[in-house]
């Protein structure tokens, strides 16, 4: 099939490779422009844009597809289908209509649950015990497609959003190329989303990063995981009576010695346990200002003591 395919992260780039696998033909790729990232703030292209290349398929990295002349330059690509995983744009009537069997988005949730931005980190954030990854076809609301294939998931009660993350990547890939072989036998059905069970899952702001330890010990840990690797839950320590900035990226629940006695926010012995509003969670992994992530037992070895948590 001619494939136009429409993704940004790295996410995506396991069904790009896939879809490349299966001998398809991808007659362009669409992926968000290069911006400024790392220390030196160097232009970098998306994990898409580079794999594209390599592979010699064309680029496109328009900042808008509403004007006329990107849904024409769209339109003369004579796509069969588009494929969309994480692109980042909304894609307006004239582009959803251009390919011959219109557009299928891989989408990381089992919908209609978090429709939206950030499904995997909402989901961890929730406490699901349980997610997804499905195909359907796009239209103009937000995620609102009949629902073509899916698969799920199991999330572990300490997985991070980092790790189902890699898992559902793979995971998609897969089930985008067995839509597109239904697809190309006329075989490809679809059903139309539940009207119960609708949530939204918004962008991440950094500002919900903060770790808040007055919170239930189940919130706190979910908080933590869900957040993890990036942007990163947070929390202020002082260690050798500095004040720190510290990222927790991994935590379970409980304690050592089974207790949790403490006011929220109180370090209840050297295994980093920490009492929440109600229980404790115990610090796994960490992340110091400037320092590679390390664990909790490195983190002991080395950090002046004593160790406290600034509310």
């Amino acid at each position: 099939m001619r494939i136009v395919f429409m993704g940004t992260p790295e996410f995506s780039v396991p069904t790009l490779m896939d879809i490349i696998g299966q001998g398809h033909e991808v007659v362009a790729a669409y992926t968000q422009p290069p911006r400024p990232a790392g220390r030196g703030m160097a232009e970098t292209r998306s994990p898409v844009h580079e794999k594209a290349e390599r592979f010699g398929i064309p680029v496109f990295t328009p900042k808008s597809l509403r004007n006329s002349e990107a849904q024409d330059i769209f339109a003369s690509l004579d796509a069969d289908v588009a494929v969309v995983v994480a692109y980042g744009l909304i894609l307006p009537p004239g582009v959803l209509e251009a390919p011959r069997d219109g557009c299928l988005n891989l989408h990381a949730s089992l919908l209609p649950r978090w429709r939206g931005a950030a499904p995997i980190q909402r989901a961890v954030m929730a406490g699901d015990g349980e997610t997804g990854i499905m195909v359907m076809r796009m239209e103009e609301g937000l995620d609102t497609g009949p629902v073509c294939m899916a698969e799920r998931l199991a999330i572990g009660p300490d997985e991070t959003a980092g790790s189902v993350h890699d898992r559902l990547s793979a995971l998609g890939g897969d089930l985008m190329v067995r839509a597109l072989g239904a697809l190309e036998r006329g075989a490809l059905n679809s059903v139309p989303q539940a009207d119960a069970g609708v949530t939204y899952a918004a962008k991440i702001d950094k500002a919900e990063a903060r770790i808040e330890w007055s919170r239930p010990a189940s919130e706190v840990h979910n908080h933590i995981r869900g957040l993890s690797p990036f942007p990163g839950a947070w929390c202020e320590m002082e260690i050798g009576g500095k004040p720190e900035r510290v990222k927790i990226l991994r935590s379970t629940l409980g304690t050592s010695s089974g207790a949790a006695e403490g006011e929220p926010g109180a370090v209840l012995g050297d295994d980093l346990s920490v009492a929440c509003g109600n229980g404790a969670i115990r610090i796994i992994e960490l992340q110091r200002a400037g320092k590679k992530p390390m664990s909790a037992e490195e983190f002991g070895r080395g950090a002046q003591k004593p160790v406290r948590i600034l509310a």
